[in-house]
């Protein structure tokens, strides 16, 4: 294939070119590009995709076992309660309720703080008023930023 910075559509060389036919190169081209873009960009995502399920399953087999730990550390703990404090073994899986109890107390008002910090996509959004704003007005507003740098 030749290339286009020599030769257009029919092998014509560029300065022997019509306004059309370079029209239709440039189109051509700029459609082949999208189109191989487009490409690159589906195989970068399935081998994406196929990591992300491999991770996925690994972390889902860990949390599971992660539970099974969890549930036999509470027996044992309220086992343990029991022997310790030579109280009944009901008494024991209730002390073992009330450890959970204040581990609940303690991370609830820390997670609920930490949702309420969440707000929406400040850079983004200035970003996107600032690319419309360009393009309604090329020439009285600045070129839009890629949004990196601090305000």
């Amino acid at each position: 294939m030749a290339s286009t910075q020599t030769y257009g559509g029919a092998g014509t060389p560029l300065p022997d070119q019509s306004l059309g036919e370079l029209v239709a190169t440039a189109t051509r081209d700029m459609s082949l590009l999208v189109h191989k873009e487009i490409d690159l960009a589906k195989a970068e995502l399935a081998e994406q995709a196929s990591r992300v399920a491999s991770g996925s399953g690994l972390l889902g087999g860990a949390g599971l076992c992660a539970l099974i730990a969890l549930l036999l550390a509470s027996f044992a703990g309220a086992f343990g309660f029991a022997d310790g404090l030579n109280i009944p073994i009901w008494a024991g899986f209730l002390c073992m309720t009330g450890v959970y109890l204040v581990v609940i107390a303690i991370l609830t008002p820390i997670g609920v703080h930490t949702l309420k910090r969440v707000g929406p996509p400040e850079r983004t959004s200035r970003t996107v008023k600032d690319t419309l704003d360009w393009v309604k007005h090329p020439q009285r507003a600045t070129a839009p930023t890629n949004g990196d740098q601090p305000a």
